[in-house]
């Protein structure tokens, strides 16, 4: 058996199609399973125990036709796999186009209305319910396929080399940490900056031995510079300065943490971390940290979720603004309750 699985980004999208990789993986031990990634991700998949395999997606160089003899290899490569099944987990256009040339015996893939790429597939699975989560989604394509879901896995595995690193640069053992996390992809998904500072201010006066590890990319690092001001002796801002194999192990080190709606919240929840995530516009229901929903925060306003990227309501942003520090700290006390 054969297997091509097709899903290139994001990262919180990635981590939740990869329970799909583990269940084919436990139902055919020995299959010939291969990524399709974006090359941005590469690393987070290119030593996975259940792949033999990755292809690379360049989607910056790709859009040149000077690249264009790259991505024509690609798929002949792709071709000469004789793949049994294709499995598309993106759902667009550019998935599905190249889930067709692939050319596996059989294409299946999620049915997203957006851009028509359902008529690339032999198998077309539609969302259960709008508001089905993703990875009860792309597991519900195994359905179809026969597969149970119902066996245990190890979703995000430790990463040994990665976990010395972070050691070594860091001496990250012997503190309690919490991870915080302030970026988002959409501005109006970001809770306002000075909020987690209040936040960490109000944690830091409970216990004085906790430390915060700020996480994100470069175009995080006002946000952590501005959140790491707050309480400067107990944060360790990691914004730009960590690969993202190093991000998932900080995230594994940590008790737990508090993000917005983005990629980090998703490893959380792939590792079985208590996650605090502050919702606006989109629907934790969908796209929340799954197994975690009831911890995701949001207010109720006519306008939510919108599921756009920016704001249009009469007070804007407000379904963030509303959601207030002292909230948060309150449902931070719950979740860790819980979680004992």
């Amino acid at each position: 058996m054969k297997i091509l699985i097709l899903k290139p980004s994001s990262l919180g999208d990635v981590i939740q199609a990869l329970p799909v990789l583990r269940h084919l993986k436990r139902q055919f031990p020995q299959s010939e399973i291969y990524w399709w990634i974006d090359s941005n991700l590469l690393p987070l998949v290119e030593d996975d125990p259940d792949l033999t395999g990755v292809f690379v997606f360049y989607r910056q160089r790709w859009a040149s036709p000077i690249y264009w003899n790259e991505m024509i290899r690609s798929i002949l490569e792709m071709r000469r796999k004789k793949f049994d099944w294709i499995i598309d987990l993106q759902g667009l256009a550019r998935s599905g186009t190249f889930a067709w040339l692939a050319n596996g015996a059989l294409s299946i893939g999620v049915a997203d209305p957006r851009e028509g790429a359902a008529g690339f597939y032999d198998i077309a699975v539609p969302r259960p319910s709008p508001e089905t989560h993703a990875v009860d989604w792309y597991l519900s394509v195994l359905k179809n396929l026969g597969v149970p879901t119902e066996q245990s896995f190890t979703w995000l595995p430790a990463y040994a080399k990665t976990q010395q690193t972070v050691q070594q640069k860091w001496n990250a053992e012997g503190s309690r940490w919490i991870a915080i996390n302030p970026g988002a992809r959409w501005m109006n998904k970001r809770w306002p900056v000075e909020y987690f500072s209040e936040l960490i201010q109000r944690l830091a006066s409970q216990n004085p031995l906790t430390r915060f590890v700020i996480l994100g990319g470069k175009a995080d690092q006002a946000l952590g510079e501005t959140i790491s001001r707050s309480v400067p002796k107990l944060c360790l801002d990691l914004t730009g300065k960590t690969s993202l194999m190093e991000m998932i192990e900080w995230v594994r080190l940590s008790e737990y943490i508090v993000t917005n709606d983005t990629g980090p919240m998703h490893v959380a929840a792939a590792l079985g971390k208590p996650v605090v995530a502050i919702f606006g516009p989109t629907d934790p229901r969908r796209t929340g940290a799954y197994g975690q929903i009831a911890q995701s925060l949001r207010v109720q306003l006519p306008c939510s979720p919108c599921l756009k990227d920016s704001c249009a309501y009469e007070k804007p942003m407000e379904c963030m603004h509303a959601i207030k520090p002292d909230f948060v700290e309150r449902q931070i006390r719950r979740t860790l309750q819980n979680a004992l």
